[in-house]
């Protein structure tokens, strides 16, 4: 299987809140998208033991050398990476799939991959349906947009208090202000776009409570997530 860039693919560079944390989307990503959603169609799905939210089943390896050798001039220009090659803790599809009222607390607020910041992750949106993008936060008590390693404890401590207080939210998924979180940007899901930041940015997946996405490849809420590290 090989996979082939789209002939009016499009970037679009910008930076995150206050902090300023690079964000990269691609518009006309793949000549050929559907060919990964039918691929996706035949995969088997499973739950997922981390707080992912939904089910995952492993991307093709001919994405993970799409995204090495395309893109990667496009990745070290926006991202500053150093040399290497491209090592890939996970490049998985995706589907949002757990009802609101199944959410841990974790699953309830914004999210960071790693506290590394020179590692990245790309959401490369597979679905048709409006079915949200992806949104980036700032920490109210804290001012962050990132978290890294000099601030995990502060930030991770701070975050264990408010779960336990009057402002810890109610079941389900973020997307707009709330008491402990400022929406700082976002990005609308379009179908063959990918948007790409740093894995310690807050982040979360934009998901309507009113309306959880089904587990069908085909329909639901299909993504491949990828996070990419340069290997030492």
């Amino acid at each position: 299987m090989q996979l082939a860039a789209h002939p009016q693919m499009q970037l679009s560079a910008s930076r995150i809140g206050r902090e300023g944390a690079p964000l990269l989307v691609i518009d006309n990503v793949l000549a050929d998208p559907e060919r990964l959603v039918r691929k996706a169609a035949a995969q088997a799905f499973v739950p997922q033991s981390t707080m992912f939210p939904g089910v995952r089943a492993e991307a093709p390896f001919a994405y993970r050398h799409f995204l090495e050798t395309v893109l990667r001039p496009v990745f070290a220009r926006h991202f500053e990476l150093a040399t290497g090659p491209f090592s890939f803790p996970m490049c998985h599809y995706s589907l949002v799939t757990t009802p609101p009222a199944r959410l841990a607390f974790l699953q309830r607020v914004p999210h960071i991959d790693s506290v590394r910041g020179d590692g990245l992750a790309t959401v490369h949106y597979l679905f048709h349906g409006q079915w949200g993008g992806t949104a980036f936060y700032r920490h109210r008590a804290t001012g962050f947009e990132y978290v890294d390693q000099t601030r995990r404890d502060a930030y991770f401590q701070c975050l264990d208090a408010q779960s336990r207080s009057a402002q810890a939210p109610a079941a389900g998924y973020i997307d707009e202000d709330t008491a402990l979180f400022e929406r700082v940007a976002m990005v609308d899901a379009v179908f063959n776009r990918m948007v790409v930041y740093r894995r310690n940015s807050l982040h979360s997946g934009r998901i309507d409570n009113a309306q959880v996405p089904p587990a069908d490849p085909m329909h639901g809420r299909l993504s491949i997530n990828s996070f990419i590290d340069i290997a030492g």
